[in-house]
């Protein structure tokens, strides 16, 4: 079911922040680019399993999020920041611009159609996630960041990632920035992970979420927007 906008009391600016991987990408994009890098020659097989397994063992709950980072950081490290972008702009073009949520895309243009501030809100990075608002017309991209110097990565990524905790503090600094509050605003995610922002927002999505999130959502009487499989295509 969609659910129509509710407007908060009052004339304040309103934000909707979107979640992109399982949220508005019916699909993971890590390990999509894992794939991709694989196919292509960019990353050999003993970075591919160690990085499958830092990802594997991080959604069991066995690896914190910040671990993974690190093992995924270090195969960026000394790369060009250049060369990065330019393989992100080939494997969305290719690959992930066919894995968007039509009735969330859908619940972006209503945002947008009613003049609220519209953010991705997002773990990953700019790298993949500045593609997406361009193509849905998304002015605002709050994602982790990584670490360049003299045009290389690092390895290292700025903290605090956009991620559970992290992604909180991001959301406020933003809201800040632009004039907002979060309690005025909506937020759309699939994952338990994001519960600290749902919590802060006035008006929670739940989008296709994971079994710990829809029970969150039952409990809380939340209106959750369930995913959908048929109609997947490129944004409009």
């Amino acid at each position: 079911m969609l659910w129509p906008l509710s407007e908060p009391d009052g004339k304040q600016r309103v934000a909707a922040f979107f979640d992109v991987d399982g949220t508005l990408l019916r699909v993971q994009s890590g390990t999509l680019y894992i794939g991709y890098l694989r196919r292509r020659g960019l990353m050999d097989l003993s970075d591919v399993v160690r990085i499958y397994w830092a990802y594997v063992t991080y959604r069991l709950g066995i690896l914190n999020i910040r671990s993974l980072s690190s093992v995924t950081s270090r195969w960026l490290r000394g790369r060009l920041e250049s060369e990065v972008a330019e393989h992100c702009r080939d494997w969305y073009e290719s690959e992930v611009r066919h894995y968007f949520r039509p009735h969330v895309v859908e619940k972006v243009r209503e945002h947008q159609r009613a003049g609220h501030v519209v953010a991705l809100l997002t773990g990953g990075t700019r790298y993949l996630n500045d593609l997406i608002a361009a193509e849905l017309g998304i002015e605002h991209v709050v994602a982790s960041q990584l670490e360049v110097v003299d045009g290389r990565f690092t390895g290292r990524a700025i903290l605090p990632l956009c991620y559970g905790e992290g992604k909180l503090v991001h959301a406020r600094r933003f809201a800040e920035e632009q004039g907002l509050r979060l309690e005025d605003s909506y937020f759309y995610t699939d994952s338990i992970t994001d519960l600290s922002v749902l919590e802060r927002v006035a008006f929670p999505r739940p989008v296709a979420p994971d079994p710990r999130l829809r029970m969150e959502a039952r409990q809380r009487g939340w209106p959750v927007i369930e995913g959908s499989e048929r109609g997947s295509r490129r944004a409009a």
